[in-house]
């Protein structure tokens, strides 16, 4: 800088401890500014994926459409519904859904519209797809409180990235554990079922079980 007669020097280091730690503004009042990476996460049915970990600072709304097409990549098909914060729903990223016939919980740009006439269940199914919303946050507060996410000590890049990695998979597994579960019982279930319809001892599980 006094060679240079600079105030200040594009990517110093800001840590001896992790030379590879960028400095991250978060733009809010607590902390404005944090050290570490940052991460995009994706939920699917409970199950989280980490889609961009990166050190330098980037815009997330930027990356929706990369998230979208890795999950249309992995899945074979395109999401029915896409449940972002505001940040995510640009324009160019709301053309981009509507021409996929993909949608969103984002709210309608310009002027507030006139309130619609829905019915109850539309009102409901609204409001729940919006709540539903909260469980990305969720899961990153459980991985700062549960899993100290948020306190990587790692030397290398290399080591971080495969540390944060291994806490997304650990949190990935009681929900795994969950389905495995579900579906042991299920066939449990269905095979005490069909024991007694071959012995004509029907219960009313049964007939519970076969209307729903």
């Amino acid at each position: 800088m006094y060679r240079t007669r600079a105030n200040s020097v594009k990517k110093r280091i800001v840590s001896i401890h992790q030379p590879f730690i960028r400095p991250v503004v978060r733009g809010k009042d607590e902390k404005k500014v944090k050290f570490g990476s940052k991460i995009n996460i994706s939920l699917t049915k409970g199950y989280a994926r980490i889609n961009q970990l990166e050190f330098e600072p980037f815009n997330e709304g930027n990356r929706l459409q990369q998230q979208v097409e890795a999950y249309k990549q992995f899945f074979g098909y395109y999401p029915e519904l896409v449940q972002t914060d505001d940040i995510y729903m640009t324009r160019a990223n709301r053309n981009y859904l509507k021409e996929r016939g993909i949608r969103h919980t984002g709210r309608p740009l310009g002027r507030k519209p006139k309130k619609a006439v829905q019915s109850r269940y539309q009102r409901e199914k609204s409001k729940k797809e919006k709540n539903e919303r909260n469980q990305i946050e969720g899961k990153f507060g459980q991985g700062k409180a549960g899993y100290d996410l948020n306190k990587i000590k790692a030397r290398l890049a290399e080591t971080h990235e495969s540390w944060v990695a291994s806490i997304v998979f650990v949190m990935n597994i009681p929900r795994a554990m969950e389905d495995i579960f579900c579906q042991i019982f299920k066939e449990r279930l269905f095979q005490l079922i069909f024991q007694r319809k071959l012995h004509g001892k029907l219960s009313p599980l049964y007939y519970f079980v076969k209307v729903a």
